[in-house]
């Protein structure tokens, strides 16, 4: 299987002048990683490297746009250095995918940004919400018409534990093998999950097919393990990117780190072709959205 990671040597969240090919590993579905992108943390910051600093029953920490921090325990002086500290990744993600995608920048819609301090392996979830399954990023409550989910990640474990994932084989591939399995799109019941508030607007054909993926993919036993993938260990001190809704990705294992979500209009793409809604209304031979 062809590698599904392109390294990149660049050390500097101001990035680079974007260069075609890393835009179509990127839009094809790879993942872009940069061993020498390091995140420093200040001094103040390194004492929040503990699962205690997350509220109980809470998953990860979370920076909304409003500057609005859910998830963190302790008290308001611990709060505003956890904060202080994803703010500063969420600046520099995007100074990041400013420099690298420019055409993107104009398009993008920030979403929260997110400390994870748990450690993977121990994690207890159910099978549908457990990323430790090859899936792709869908939304059951949120649909996105098609919009791309692009993620900035950063391993910033101070114990020298990388962040390892698996990294599944192209979209294309997994649509192909699992769209025969996927329940018919019922407007009827797009309408009804919204009206009762589980969706927060009206489910596309998209949406239902990308969360069918999901599921399907996860639910399969026999694709985890037997599926071409490629085991991947995110060092500390690196940073990777990817569009998740298109890289079926894994989380196999790890502790500490920093993510931030951009979305953009599929429209905005350099090439829009190249992105899941464009295949999945090629492989059905009918629009989408």
């Amino acid at each position: 299987m062809e590698s599904l990671l392109l390294l990149l040597e660049l050390a500097s969240w101001s990035g680079a002048a974007a260069q075609e090919a890393w835009i179509a590993a990127l839009e094809g579905g790879k993942v872009l990683f940069f061993p020498k992108l390091a995140f420093e943390l200040k001094e103040a910051e390194l004492p929040m490297l503990t699962p205690a600093v997350l509220a109980e029953g809470s998953r990860n920490i979370s920076l909304g746009a409003d500057g609005a921090l859910k998830g963190a325990a302790g008290d308001a002086a611990t709060q505003a250095v956890v904060g202080g500290m994803i703010g500063r990744f969420r600046e520099q993600s995007q100074q990041l995918i400013h420099s690298l995608l420019p055409q993107y920048a104009p398009h993008l819609r920030v979403a929260p940004t997110s400390f994870r301090p748990m450690q993977v392996e121990t994690r207890s979830q159910s099978w549908r919400a457990d990323d430790r399954r090859l899936h792709v990023d869908a939304f059951p409550s949120r649909p996105n018409r098609g919009e791309r989910i692009l993620r900035v990640f950063a391993n910033v474990n101070p114990e020298g534990v990388p962040r390892t994932w698996r990294l599944g084989e192209p979209f294309e591939q997994v649509a192909r093998h699992f769209l025969p399995r996927a329940k018919p799109y019922r407007p009827w019941q797009a309408k009804a999950l919204n009206a009762v508030g589980v969706t927060k607007s009206l489910r596309s054909e998209y949406d239902h097919l990308m969360l069918q993926l999901h599921d399907a993919m996860k639910a399969d036993a026999g694709y985890q393990q037997g599926a071409q993938q490629q085991v991947v260990p995110f060092p500390p001190g690196s940073v990777w990117i990817c569009f998740s809704d298109q890289a079926a990705h894994a989380v196999q294992s790890g502790q500490y780190m920093l993510e931030q979500t951009l979305h953009l209009p599929v429209a905005k793409q350099y090439n829009p072709e190249s992105s899941p809604l464009a295949i999945l209304s090629r492989l059905t031979g009918r629009p989408l959205v």
